[in-house]
């Protein structure tokens, strides 16, 4: 076969749409996605945006022989045949998606004379996977990382990154605060190519924390507001190379240069909590929410086995520059003084962290201890 089609919405494309593609290239020399700008939904995307999502998508597993074009106002089916494709391919997980699918087939050969439909079934770890349920995951603390299992990585980058900006916009409307975002989610913030940690999942993390804080110990909206601006701008400028100040004084000299608080006693606020992060000086910060900012911060140390082996995984990486034996003495002595702190109940000296947190990160960093034995 020259020439099979593909269509949907992909809002976003997921790991499922992607095996299905797969199949098509199996049987076609070209694969055609049709992406459908539907009126009557409201995809978080747009058509251009999801058209480039899909081709990136396809591009880093080196897939060259497809080709993406944005249908409007118009049959499938019908464009299909216009562009050579006597065959569209679709995926079909249940009975209700074939009564579905046949449905539609029949509709595009017998009433609009367009292609045909093959299906396809994808194996079982892809059966449930649909752009609704990666939407459905959205919100509570961790749903990124489970996000991420389900679509390629260029499609969970713009998911995130749009999820991002809307959190943002909670917090700094207006024009002028639309620099800062790019400033500090592109690559030379937390979207850098050397942040394997500190980077955009860690802000998703964090700010998902922030609001179950909130949300579960009834904090006012002013103090949830004050944390998450420490927390957007805490690990906003990240080094290794020696420097006068700590990544946690630049930050926080960042912080205060960006003008987003016009208000200076909670500028000041705000640059203490990112101070109170700082290893070194931090013991010495003193602000009513400390303790809970570094709760959001330490609260990756609780996390599942999965999560906390990707966040052991990047911090390794973040420091690639050291070698083996160097790294695990060094890391070996930050788990040592941190799981101390977990069996001595002061990892997290807020309540609602210490309850969710503090025996899982005792278990994590005992694993990893013994990883690096």
């Amino acid at each position: 076969m020259k020439r099979i089609g593909f269509s949907g919405t992909l809002d976003p494309i997921t790991n499922g749409h992607m095996w299905v593609i797969g199949e098509a290239r199996s049987i076609a020399d070209e694969v055609i996605v049709f992406l459908s700008e539907n009126s009557t939904k409201q995809p978080r995307f747009s058509a251009e945006e999801r058209r480039a999502i899909v081709l990136e998508s396809c591009a880093e597993r080196q897939w060259d022989n497809v080709q993406v074009l944005v249908v409007k106002s118009d049959y499938t089916a019908r464009v299909a045949r216009k562009h050579g494709v006597d065959y569209l391919i679709r995926g079909i997980r249940t009975t209700a998606d074939f009564d579905y699918e046949n449905l539609i087939q029949q509709t595009n050969v017998e009433v609009i004379g367009g292609a045909k439909t093959l299906f396809v079934m994808p194996p079982r770890d892809l059966g449930s996977v649909s752009s609704s349920f990666v939407k459905a995951l959205e919100g509570p603390v961790g749903w990124n990382w489970t996000t991420k299992k389900f679509v390629p990585a260029p499609a969970y980058r713009a998911w995130i990154t749009s999820w991002l900006h809307k959190e943002w916009q909670a917090s700094f409307p207006g024009a002028p605060a639309e620099a800062w975002f790019a400033r500090l989610t592109g690559a030379d913030g937390y979207g850098g190519a050397t942040r394997h940690y500190h980077n955009l999942d860690h802000l998703v993390h964090g700010l998902a924390e922030i609001r179950a804080w909130a949300a579960n110990t009834g904090a006012t909206a002013q103090d949830a507001d004050l944390v998450r601006a420490a927390f957007w701008f805490h690990d906003a400028y990240y080094g290794h190379e020696p420097s006068s100040v700590s990544n946690e004084e630049a930050s926080a000299r960042l912080w205060l240069g960006s003008g987003l608080e016009p208000d200076a006693g909670r500028a000041d606020e705000v640059a203490t909590l990112i101070r109170a992060t700082d290893h070194l000086q931090g013991g010495h910060m003193a602000h009513p929410l400390k303790d809970i900012l570094l709760g959001v911060d330490l609260a990756i140390l609780g996390q599942d086995e999965e999560v906390y082996s990707h966040y052991a995984r990047g911090i390794r990486a973040e420091y690639g520059h050291v070698p083996d034996d160097r790294y695990g003495e060094q890391r070996t002595r930050v788990l040592e003084h941190l799981r101390g702190k977990a069996y001595a109940g002061t990892l997290f000296a807020d309540p609602w962290f210490a309850e969710q947190y503090n025996e899982p990160a005792i278990v994590n960093m005992t694993r990893e201890l013994a990883a690096l034995a």
